[in-house]
């Protein structure tokens, strides 16, 4: 944790009101030595008087007073037995409508799918999703579709579910469909930020398995690229690139489709403890990892230039492994660590030190896993701009970090358009080499849900269409012409079934319009 005598930069000069908000750069350590040029206008600090220096003390953000608030005991989830398994994932995975976690599980692997309302005390018999036969690893929601999430395991294999629109009332054994493809543990799953039914897939054998979930093959498989264990894998703003860290110590930048490493990093943190990659909105890489003296560090890197880091700070000798979420509306990161207790935070920004703390949240209790909501669930009349959920051994907490303003009125500084829940792009668009930025939404009147969304989604995950995906069967030995013939008229019959629902959905609304007239009409007679 931050305080005094605390380390952020190379240093250790920086006193503790310097790191609360003072920029680096103005206090000489030897992180901005290592930067790039002072940004334009920027004199030195010989040649600068006294009140320039003074003005520049406090750095200018809207986020310096963003603060941390757990929620009350009755709007947790509490009797979870939350998963022992060690591995590094978050255990947890959010989205508006449920918040999905890791459990333990006897003879298997097992998650559980919890509406949000569904607070309190969650029962023994609870139903659970639970097809697969190791423990579960890594489980992810779906961009496009709030009810289908993806999950990897110790059994080698991926598998993606359909949760029913108000929750599971069973127990769900039969996944959509079973992704076989790895020789080895599956410990990370991360869907493609705008193609619709893209899913990667990373596994101890070493290997990336990029998928077209609608018909169950794996597309490109990146087997010769890593040499270790990968650690994390990252999409980019537009799903066009990943990046990896890797326990080699290298960070690489991988164009999937060319099957090419663009750009590499070897001892990215010189530790021997695990780091991360994320992508930024930008296109730089934010790394966190460890010294070789086991102190956490974070840096920051520009993919064109990976000689020299943009940014490096070392933060604390902790051994937790650092987790970051990443806000690319506000382009403010959560460093969560496992074991931790507190949630730290920072800006980015073009101006050195580019790396920017701004608080941190603490609590007493240390977290086994941490879920992230994305911006489209955040209630913004209480300027809410983040919300995690905190695993402890036996319940899910969750925080919510707000921006303090005094006005009701929407802040439009703080939510800019979002990324939405329609796809940009279709699976074979996206194989075929296209790109496309994720299609925005306006927060403005809160995020509602589209009329078809449900159905669309379905349709284009053809969800209901393959009844053999339940059997284990090997999708990929189908040959590829049957499959495409058959899916045409899938799509066909779907389009017609949906078109049908639309005109009755539309006459409904008008009856109900023209019912609800009559009935004021009524209600004035009657008075």
């Amino acid at each position: 944790m931050y305080g005094p005598g605390s380390q952020l930069g190379k240093s250790g000069n920086n006193s503790w009101a310097k790191e609360r908000g003072c920029s680096i750069a103005c206090q000489g350590s030897l992180t901005s030595a290592r930067l790039h040029a002072p940004s334009i206008g920027e004199r030195p600090l010989s040649h600068m008087p006294w009140k320039d220096t003074m003005r520049r003390v406090v750095r200018q953000s809207k986020f310096r007073h963003v603060f941390g608030q757990a929620v009350k005991n009755d709007q947790c989830y509490d009797d979870i037995r939350v998963s022992r398994v060690t591995w590094d994932s978050s255990f947890c995975a959010v989205n508006p409508r449920f918040v999905a976690i890791i459990i333990e599980a006897s003879g298997g692997g097992a998650f559980l799918v919890l509406p949000l309302h569904k607070t309190g005390r969650i029962d023994k018999s609870y139903p659970t999703v639970c097809g697969h036969t190791g423990p579960v690893l890594d489980i992810d929601w779906c961009p496009h579709n709030d009810q289908v999430i993806a999950s990897g395991s110790e059994d080698c294999t991926v598998m993606v579910w359909q949760i029913p629109e108000n929750g599971l009332t069973l127990s769900l054994t039969e996944p959509v469909v079973i992704l076989e493809g790895h020789s080895k543990r599956v410990g990370i799953v991360a869907w493609h930020p705008t193609a619709r039914n893209v899913l990667l897939s990373a596994g101890c054998d070493n290997a990336i398995i990029i998928w077209n979930v609608g018909t169950g093959e794996a597309l490109i498989n990146l087997d010769d690229m890593h040499s270790d264990m990968i650690y994390n894998v990252s999409w980019n703003r537009n799903g066009s690139l990943i990046c990896t860290a890797s326990k080699d110590k290298k960070v690489r930048v991988i164009d999937p489709r060319k099957q090419e490493i663009v750009a590499e990093k070897e001892k990215a943190h010189e530790g021997a403890r695990p780091m991360r990659a994320i992508f930024l909105a930008d296109g730089n890489v934010f790394t966190t990892g460890f010294s070789r003296m086991s102190e956490r560090q974070l840096a920051l890197w520009n993919p064109k230039n990976m000689q020299e880091p943009i940014a490096l700070h070392e933060m604390d000798t902790s051994n937790g492994v650092l987790l970051p979420f990443y806000d690319p509306d506000t382009s403010i990161i959560y460093l969560c660590g496992k074991g931790d207790s507190s949630i730290r935070y920072f800006e980015i920004t073009d101006e050195s030190p580019y790396v920017h703390y701004l608080n941190t949240f603490s609590s007493k209790e240390p977290q086994r896993g941490m879920g992230y909501m994305p911006k489209r669930g955040l209630d913004v009349n209480k300027c809410e701009i983040a919300r995690f959920f905190k695993l402890h051994e036996r319940k899910c907490e969750p925080i919510i970090m707000t921006v303090p303003r005094k006005s009701d009125l929407f802040q439009d500084d703080l939510y800019p358009d979002t990324a939405g829940p329609e796809a940009a792009l279709e699976a074979e668009e996206w194989f075929e080499g296209k790109n496309a930025d994720p299609v925005l939404i306006s927060l403005k009147h809160g995020y509602i849900p589209g009329k078809n969304r449900d159905l669309k989604v379905v349709k284009k995950n053809i969800l209901d269409s393959k009844p053999t995906a339940n059997k284990k069967c090997d999708l990929i030995s189908v040959p590829k012409k049957t499959t495409d013939t058959a899916s045409v008229q899938n799509e066909a019959k779907l389009d017609e079934i949906l078109k049908e629902i639309k005109s009755i959905k539309d006459t409904i609304c008008n009856q109900d319009e023209r019912i609800s007239k009559l009935e004021q009409q009524m209600a004035k007679i009657a008075a």
